[in-house]
């Protein structure tokens, strides 16, 4: 098992996120948790390329402080919504025999949707924990109709086991 922290960037890990406080708290808390028992944590990165204001260089670009990779804890750059399309993120897990993937991040609707799926078209098991992803309101829904869309709808049962916190947490 492996937890995977996707797209926490400066430039959109922001107040403004759909229950930001919750959000924020619970990764942080899922990250002690898995370092402390040897969970290895992942973070993902996107990149939109040159000019753009997500992209390798810009401050915007580093990993939001609060989740701050440590020494040694691996970074993977993407430049799709998919982190296992080209960003060798997909061979490292196969290599490692890694079979289960907790997945938090950034934004709900983009990349976290499509890790989702793609981890799962991948064959890993994908864990959701309850509120550790978020998003922000869009010309169609708010950002809390998004979130419980994809949490409670989309993904559920299909794509994804979303749980609990306290399950996530106990399953370190």
């Amino acid at each position: 098992m492996v937890l995977l922290v996707v797209d926490t960037q400066k430039l959109i890990t922001k107040a403004n996120l759909y229950q930001f406080e919750v959000f924020e708290s619970r990764i942080k808390t899922l990250i002690a948790k898995a370092r402390k028992c040897g969970v290895e944590v992942i973070y993902i990165r996107h990149d939109d390329g040159v000019g753009e204001e997500l992209t390798k260089g810009t401050e915007g670009f580093e990993i939001y402080e609060g989740f701050a990779p440590q020494e040694g804890e691996r970074i993977f750059d993407k430049f799709v919504n998919s982190p296992f399309r080209e960003s060798g993120l997909l061979a490292y897990l196969k290599d490692k025999g890694e079979d289960t993937i907790i997945a938090v991040g950034l934004q709900t609707d983009y990349c976290m949707d499509a890790t989702i799926k793609c981890g799962f078209e991948h064959g890993f098991r994908m864990i959701v924990p309850e509120h550790t992803n978020s998003t922000f309101d869009n010309a169609f829904m708010t950002a809390e109709q998004t979130y419980r869309y994809y949490n409670e709808f989309m993904w559920m049962g299909r794509y994804a086991e979303c749980v609990s916190f306290e399950e996530a947490l106990a399953l370190f």
